[in-house]
Formats: C-alpha cells, structure tokens, sequence
C-alpha cells in the first residue's frame, strides 16, 4: 500500500470500523490508542505522550523526566505497510504500526523502532543490506492466578499435562493442535512468515522461525507474533509466556537471531568471498560480536529474570566462544552453502525487544566490521568449558552498556541514559520483593 487514498479504499473494502494504532515501547510492548475510523486521519496520525516510550515494564516511569518538563507529545505516523486485520476482534478491526515523530518532522530518538532503523541506514551507507532471521521459544502454561504459585505446564487434548521433556516430539506438539491451527491462521491473515514449528527441550516449549528478511519487517513481525500467540493461548485457557526463564528445573527460552549482509553492488552475501570461502568482513562481524556483545547484553537480557537462563549446560551461552555447528557457544555458525553464510547469536532471551535485539547484534557486527577486528579461532569443544565472559546479572549489564562509547554513539547517549533510568526502575521494584527462597532458607535459620 502506498498512500492514503489506498488506505481509505482498504478500509471501505473491509469495512473497517476502528483501527488499532500501534507502537513498541522500550519492553516491546503495544502502545498507542484504539480509533474509531471516521476519527481516523493518516495523514497526521495521532498524538502520544513522548513519556510512554520510558515507561518500565511495571507500567513506572523514571524520576527524572527524559524527555521534557513539559511532557509533551509526538506524532504517531502510520506506517501503511504494516497494515492489516486483527484476526481476533469481534467487530472488523484494523491495526497499523506508528512510528514516532516529533511536530518538527524528525524521527523521535526514544524510539526502538527508530533505533533499529539507524543501525539499518549505517548499513546502506555502506551499501550493503542486513538480512535477520530470529527464532523465538515460548512456553505454554496453566492459568494461575496466584502469582506466589510456580507455573506448571498446561493440559493438551489428552487432559493429560506433558510428562518431562519432549524435545521434537511430534506427538507433543499435536497435543495443542487447536491452538497451532489458529495460530497459523491468525499470523498468515497478518503477513506474519512463519516458518517451523517445532517442540523444544522444556515441557510444553515449544519454537517457532521465521522467514529471514529485513530487519524492521522481522522485528515488526516478532512484535506481532508475541500479540497473537498469547490471544490464541488465552482462548484456549492457558498462558503462553515469553519469560526467558518461567519455570525451575527447565531450560530457559530464547530469541536466536540469524544474521547474514547483502552486498548491493554484486548482489551476493558479504560473507563468502567468491571462491565460496568466508570473507574477511564475515570474521570481522564475528570479531565486532565478541568485542561488542558484553556492553550490548542489557538489550539481550534486560531484566533480572534474564540472567537465570544463562547459564552452563541449559543450551544458552555463558560466553561468545564461536563455532561452526557447536550450540554450546553463543555465536553458531550453522552448515551451509557460501550463499547462506550466516552467524547465529544465541544471546538473547525471547523476553527482550526484537527492535533492540536486532539493533543491537548489528550495530555490533557492524562495529566489527568498520574497525576490522578479528575474532577467536573457532572453538571445537564445549563452550561450557570455558570462563564466563557475558555480565552475570542486569546492574552489571546496565553499567557496561552505559561505559561503551562506541554503542552510545550509535545508538545516542539520549537513549542509552534513558534505557538505563528505566532499568533503575525496574530494579528498584524487583529488590522490594521478598522471595520464597528468602523466607524458605533465611526465615528460622539465621
């Protein structure tokens, strides 16, 4: 679609009767406001406090205001390619991607969307492309009210709770045959390009890939896929829950991202140089991963919960140890052909904000790249052999991010000082909680 008098035809054709306008905040999660259609005009958008985009995922916001004492409001701009049903509203019910602007036409720098977009722009500076390919974890849950209840694993046809770990099992997986079914549905009636479907390690986890693409229409879809998949489990009394680690004694659950680079000019992947070997810019990416990735990690794992999925021999990396074919190291360098070189970071949790996590694996290779720096030699062991190298909980993520000039630059001290106040935040809120370990272990023994 490419212009409003499109959009109005679009609407009239379907009948439209309101429209969802939308955007990602600093979470990832939906933002905006529901319009009635004759309300409805996309040639000025809507307003929005600038402030929702420092809102912690507590629903707070940090003392200190970050954007202007005055809280003023930007623009939400439709973004026409992203329109589409919402395949679960009862009434004919469109919804749009915004993208933050401010009243002097400049993109707002809060944005996650907009950061992500100026990671891309260093890119075809270059004249190359990124090319993402993210595959996402979730668990499905029982409904528990009681958030002091630990989660368990729902019941599928057989009204029957899965029985351990069902790692590719087909049989699992048809055990929520209702829910795939729908969900497959609802994600092609949106655009969304999925993939594979496949049970993994945990009871009742389950994975899902996407496409490979252009890094704003991957994120965009991860955004909208998180929405569906949770309606879907909802109508089917059970949670699905993208915590990176939800359950004790179960692996955790990830965003593993593929990445490879488009060279414009030949048309061909910047990683294989002609004679099908690995070019230089391809271990450099690599080189820019390992070097940059440790200050990145609040944007991989950004909160507390994160960091109890990495850890040794729970299929999450400890380090940025890289191998070819070797899931043990945080960058995987799977079997293909020169065409389809690519590296898999498998830092991030599914928790985090695709727009950021994509953002920021980029802006990393990138660094590498521009700097030429070179990575390790390929490890061929276990990766769980080797020290710790990535931060072991967020106030040293956090802290690392804030002391790495070259990310602030790229992603602008702007952000990253506001990024890091939402992070207090939620910090703040975690550390006045009393755990049941606490009373378990500290209550009568010490």
């Amino acid at each position: 679609m490419t212009d409003h008098a499109d959009l109005q035809r679009w609407l009239d054709e379907n009948r439209i009767d309101e429209i969802e306008c939308l955007t990602p905040d600093m979470s990832g999660q939906a933002r905006g406001k529901i319009v009635p259609r004759h309300r409805y005009d996309p040639a000025f958008g809507l307003r929005l406090p600038e402030a929702v985009l420092t809102m912690s995922v507590t629903g707070e916001y940090p003392e200190r205001d970050f954007t202007a004492v005055a809280d003023p409001d930007m623009r939400l701009v439709p973004d026409l390619s992203t329109l589409c049903m919402v395949p679960w509203a009862k009434e004919p019910t469109a919804q749009i991607i915004h993208d933050c602007v401010g009243f002097d036409g400049q993109p707002v720098d809060l944005s996650p969307r907009n950061a992500l977009r100026r990671i891309v722009e260093r890119y075809e500076a270059e004249g190359w492309r990124p090319v993402i390919a993210p595959e996402m974890e979730f668990y499905l849950v029982q409904v528990e009210a009681d958030e002091d209840i630990p989660l368990k694993p729902p019941t599928g046809r057989t009204r029957r709770s899965e029985a351990g770990m069902q790692s590719f099992s087909i049989e699992s997986v048809d055990e929520y045959g209702d829910i795939f079914d729908v969900m497959y549905d609802w994600c092609e009636a949106q655009g969304i390009a999925l993939d594979t479907l496949v049970h993994e390690m945990g009871t009742a986890q389950m994975e899902i890939n996407l496409d490979h693409g252009d890094p704003v229409a991957r994120a965009d879809q991860v955004f909208r896929f998180k929405r569906t998949v949770r309606e879907v489990a909802i109508r089917n009394q059970m949670y699905a829950t993208f915590m990176a680690k939800p359950m004790q004694g179960q692996p955790g659950s990830a965003m593993h991202l593929h990445q490879s680079v488009i060279d414009l000019a030949r048309g061909t992947n910047l990683f294989s140089r002609p004679d099908g070997e690995a070019s230089e810019h391809f271990l450099h990416f690599i080189g820019g991963l390992q070097a940059y990735l440790p200050a990145a990690t609040a944007f991989f794992a950004p909160y507390v919960n994160s960091y109890r999925r990495l850890s040794r021999f729970t299929s999450a990396p400890i380090n940025l140890s890289w191998g070819h074919d070797n899931r043990t190291c945080g960058l995987r360098v799977p079997r293909s052909g020169p065409e389809a070189r690519r590296v898999e970071n498998r830092l991030a949790g599914v928790d985090a904000n695709p727009y950021l996590v994509f953002a920021a694996s980029l802006a990393c290779g990138w660094l590498g790249m521009k700097q030429g720096l070179k990575p390790t030699e390929p490890l061929t062991g276990s990766a769980y052999e080797q020290p710790h190298q990535l931060p072991r909980h967020l106030d040293d993520a956090v802290e690392r991010l804030v002391a790495c000039e070259p990310l602030a630059e790229l992603f602008g001290e702007h952000f990253v000082q506001t990024y890091r106040a939402i992070k207090d935040v939620e910090y703040r809120e975690y550390f006045d909680v009393i755990s049941p370990w606490e009373r378990r272990f500290l209550l009568l023994n010490v």
